[in-house]
């Protein structure tokens, strides 16, 4: 966990717990910023008014910037999380100085980058890569492969207290989806909710306009499509790229011109197995 992350400490050491993680699998920055109870209620307006999780990240991160007492405020002063303590860029330059690989995960979607998206509307960070890579401590000249994750229709979190969580092109209803892909209108709905407040997702037509404004901010060599299986539900059965629908291989081809990138990763389904694997590398 690199040194630009935010940590919830009751998630994690929960996390840690159930999954029995020990200091071999999981190294944490010592300057990761540690997310307060006080974090959580000044986050209680951006609730009501974007549709924030109201996790207290955006909270802490102003706090990062207006407070500097290491001590109490990063990671590196919590007791339980000492034997995870590390120098990520240590850890990173002895696994690249070995030629191994590292994989790195961003944050959210490009559409709610603090900076190139559609504000107020948006996240307590930048969300391209660039801002991901500065995060973590790694130079763009590192970099071998920039996979960019899109989804077939893309999502917004709904707001519980009656706002918008942001503008979204062309908004559907689930159950329009479900007719489309001949699925359960009902089951989508129990599996379309946030991973941390359970919230129901909204959900829209597929933007090209946002895929041509990612692509440009993030530069990708290629390219994961997730949800196929939305689009028809025949695509669940394909374990090639030439088995998926005529009109879901139209739909690739046309991403792969708008973005210059080749649709390398294809998720037919929620099983991990259920990915066609186009990738030359």
């Amino acid at each position: 966990i690199g040194p630009g992350a935010v940590l919830d400490l009751a998630v994690l050491l929960d996390e840690i717990s159930e999954c029995k993680v020990d200091s071999e699998r999981l190294r944490i920055d010592r300057r990761t910023f540690v997310i307060t109870d006080q974090d959580f209620s000044d986050e209680r307006t951006l609730v009501e008014g974007i549709g924030s999780t109201g996790r207290g990240v955006g909270a802490a991160t102003a706090r990062r910037i207006m407070q500097r007492n290491p001590d109490t405020l990063l990671a590196q002063g919590v007791s339980d999380l000492k034997p995870y303590l590390c120098d990520a860029l240590e850890v990173l330059d002895t696994t690249l100085s070995h030629s191994g690989r590292v994989l790195l995960e961003g944050t959210q979607g490009t559409a709610l980058s603090l900076y190139h998206g559609a504000y107020p509307y948006v996240t307590s960070r930048d969300t391209t890569v660039s801002g991901c890579l500065a995060e973590a401590g790694i130079p763009p000249s590192r970099i071998r492969k920039t996979l960019m994750v899109c989804r077939s229709y893309p999502i917004r979190v709904e707001n519980p207290e009656g706002g918008t969580s942001g503008p979204m092109s062309q908004e559907l209803k689930w159950e329009e989806v479900a007719r489309r892909s001949d699925k359960d209108a009902r089951r989508l709905r129990q599996a379309e909710r946030t991973s941390t407040t359970n919230r129901l997702r909204r959900v829209g037509e597929f933007d090209w306009v946002l895929l041509r404004k990612a692509a440009l901010l993030n530069g990708p060599t290629d390219i994961a499509l997730t949800f196929t299986d939305y689009l028809s539900s025949v695509n669940r059965e394909a374990m090639r790229f030439e088995q998926l629908q005529p009109e879901t291989i139209s739909f690739i081809h046309e991403i792969e011109r708008v973005t210059s990138a080749r649709v390398s990763l294809i998720a037919t389904g929620f099983n991990p197995r259920s990915i066609i694997d186009r990738r030359g590398w």
